[in-house]
Formats: structure tokens, sequence, C-alpha cells
């Protein structure tokens, strides 16, 4: 299986780059694995929801310009559907089973993803109701991944 992420903004942080980096290294034994960054817009302090609504959108486009017929596009969104790290394992099986061998987990920028990415998703995910810094989003992201195919193959895991 290929996983995608495509995220909104550069990592800056050595601690976040070298977790990124050991999470994918451990996920190159069970799938493919591509990450791919798109530039960030700057977001004025207090910016108006219209201002707000003009960043998503042009993030969303470039976005957009990497998400392939084929893919199998899961969202994370603070209001998309709760699993626990078995239903994760779960969900990524199936899918693999189903024949979708390309899936892609978007995420967003500092104010979320705009309207036109959250229509083309097939599965929005939610890790929790609170927010998280998006470049700690990633590594959680990658740990889950990592430990679902753990799961999948009936590995030992820390519960």
């Amino acid at each position: 299986m290929k996983i995608t992420i495509i995220t909104v903004g550069k990592i800056k942080e050595k601690y976040l780059k070298d977790a990124i980096a050991e999470y994918s290294k451990r996920l190159s034994k069970y799938c493919k694995l591509e990450i791919i960054e798109v530039a960030d817009e700057k977001t004025p302090d207090q910016a108006s929801e219209v201002v707000e609504d003009g960043i998503r959108k042009k993030e969303a486009e470039k976005i957009l310009k990497y998400i392939k017929d084929d893919m199998y596009v899961i969202t994370l969104e603070i209001a998309g559907k709760m699993l626990t790290s078995e239903e994760l394992a779960q969900k990524i099986e199936t899918l693999g089973i189903q024949g979708k061998s390309n899936v892609a987990f978007i995420i967003g920028g500092s104010i979320g993803l705009g309207k036109e990415v959250m229509k083309r998703s097939d599965y929005p995910l939610s890790f929790s109701k609170m927010t998280f810094p998006h470049q700690l989003m990633r590594v959680i992201l990658l740990e889950q991944i990592y430990r679902s195919y753990r799961i999948i193959s009936g590995e030992p895991y820390h519960k």
C-alpha cells in the first residue's frame, strides 16, 4: 500500500524532523510512504473570516494538485470521526482488502482545511476535539499509522 501524507507548512524544529524521520524509517517495512509539504499562506493577526476563507482556498488549491483520482482521501478534521488505534488499523486493512492501495492523509494549515479539500475527502478523521499544532500532528499521525501496521501484522505494540 502507498500512504501519502499531504500537509500544509514546513517542519522547522529538529526534534519533530527527527521523529518524522524515525517513523518514516519504521513504516518503510510496511508501506511506501510519501510526505508532501505545500507552502502555507501567511495569516494576519485578527484576520476576518473572509480573509481566512481566502487563505484556506489558496492552501486547498495547492493540496488538490497532489490528490490523484485513485486516492482514497482521509482528511484530519476536528469534526471528523474518532477511532481507536485498533479501529484505524481495521480501516487501513479494509482499504487494502478493497483494493484501495493509494491512501492520502491530509493535514491542513493552522486555520484548517478549505471546503474544496473536505468535499474531496472520502473519510473525515479526528484525533481529538482538541487542536494540535499541525507540525506535531504529522508525528502523531505517522505514529498511529505505524501502530496500525503493527496491529494488522499481529506484532506487539504498547497499549
